[in-house]
């Protein structure tokens, strides 16, 4: 009894699921989804909204930029002669010659591109409220993004052009099996290397929201004894949660944000999403899609990079020196290939959403958090718009797809 007692108080002090629409409630006797969404939609202020606009928007002309800069200072790192220098000095190395080379690289890049990314990931995301990071606190985290790019880079580099100049011919079907073989490492020691690196992670053990998850995962057939918190609020204000990890290093987790700022059932909603990655095997499936990509790409660089090294006298291209080169190719071709990226991942999301309002029946909590992230992302966006520069459903495809739900599901409607 004093243990039911003890829950009921601590369940007093959650935070309340925020108003229901009245178009969205049942009320009526029936919900139409259209009126539904709409009416959501409209409980966002307008000034809210419009800056939501501006910093989402404003993402489509940075990706631009970004990937203009890089490429302009691939382009110097080329005519100006210093990857060649930065080869010669590397050779010294021997056998670590690439690591050396990577390394060099790696600390010629991050300097001249520290302008942009000092406007893009600190500033501006100041201007919009986004982060909690002083200056300090951000140049920290970007040297222990530093570090693990020179560690984990170095060996991929070092595997890369190893196949390279034993099979100069056929490198680019075995440099895929190689970065697909990185890829899948960086997904397993996601969870337990890198991730405690930048955040302090720890069991979460409140059972208010420790127990609907871990009921969550079991009927949803996931293995999980815990659930883990990560203080990201120390970095950021937006709400997160994941599934992450494969072949034995899942774990979930759900940022200090989400649990800090957000109902029960709207947590539920996002667990259950993200859940729904798992479940639906989009790990492993975007590890062979990625796999597709990536080998096409390889493929070009093998085709084109001939057409071009000779111009900063880069012998073959197992040569050093053409690094700048063959990155510069696969990142046009992957600028190119926004729209098709952004749609694979998009259609994974969606099918996330619709398996998460399924498994955990809270369309208002998942229609409420959808609002909360519309802080960063366009809420209703034309369809090419969508299409084009959207990673997710837009915040109107989602709580669509919640509301779709509510209407067939009477008993979850209030009255």
């Amino acid at each position: 009894m004093l243990l039911a007692l003890l829950l009921a108080a601590e369940l007093s002090k959650a935070i309340p699921l925020g108003p229901v629409p009245a178009a969205a409630s049942g009320a009526a006797g029936s919900i139409d989804p259209v009126a539904a969404t709409r009416a959501y939609l409209d409980t966002l202020p307008s000034d809210k909204r419009e800056r939501s606009n501006a910093y989402f928007e404003g993402g489509y002309w940075l990706h631009l930029w970004s990937f203009l800069w890089s490429a302009g200072v691939l382009l110097l790192l080329l005519y100006s002669g210093l990857s060649a220098r930065m080869r010669d000095r590397a050779g010294r190395a021997g056998r670590f010659s690439s690591a050396v080379y990577w390394l060099q690289f790696l600390v010629a890049t991050a300097l001249l591109e520290l302008p942009l990314s000092i406007y893009r990931d600190w500033y501006r995301e100041h201007q919009y409220g986004l982060s909690n990071l002083t200056f300090a606190a951000w140049l920290g985290e970007e040297g222990k993004g530093l570090l693990i790019s020179a560690v984990f880079g170095s060996l991929a580099v070092m595997a890369l052009y190893a196949v390279v100049r034993r099979l100069p011919r056929t490198w680019w079907i075995w440099g895929t099996v190689v970065a697909i073989a990185f890829l899948i490492f960086g997904v397993l020691i996601g969870p337990v290397v890198i991730s405690p690196i930048f955040n302090n992670p720890r069991r979460l053990e409140d059972q208010r929201v420790v127990a609907p998850i871990l009921s969550l995962a079991r009927a949803s057939g996931i293995k999980a004894g815990e659930v883990w918190e990560i203080d990201a609020s120390k970095q950021t204000t937006r709400v997160s949660a994941n599934v992450s990890g494969f072949l034995g290093t899942e774990r979930i987790t759900l940022n200090d944000n989400l649990l800090n700022r957000c109902s029960l059932p709207e947590i539920e909603a996002v667990m259950g999403h993200e859940m729904g990655h798992y479940v639906l095997g989009h790990i492993p499936l975007l590890i062979v899609q990625f796999g597709v990509v990536i080998a096409i790409g390889f493929g070009l660089v093998s085709y084109l990079f001939d057409r071009f090294r000779m111009r900063w006298s880069i012998r073959d291209v197992g040569d050093l020196a053409g690094l700048p080169l063959a990155l510069l190719l696969f990142s046009a071709y992957l600028f190119v290939l926004t729209p098709v990226l952004n749609s694979i991942i998009r259609a994974q999301e969606n099918s996330a959403d619709v398996f998460g309002v399924n498994a955990a029946r809270q369309p208002d909590g998942f229609a409420q958090v959808t609002l909360k992230l519309s802080e960063y992302r366009k809420l209703e966006p034309g369809p090419l718009e969508e299409i084009v520069f959207y990673d997710h459903p837009s915040g109107r495809t989602r709580i669509m797809t919640a509301m779709r739900w509510k209407a067939e599901h009477p008993e979850t409607w209030s009255h």
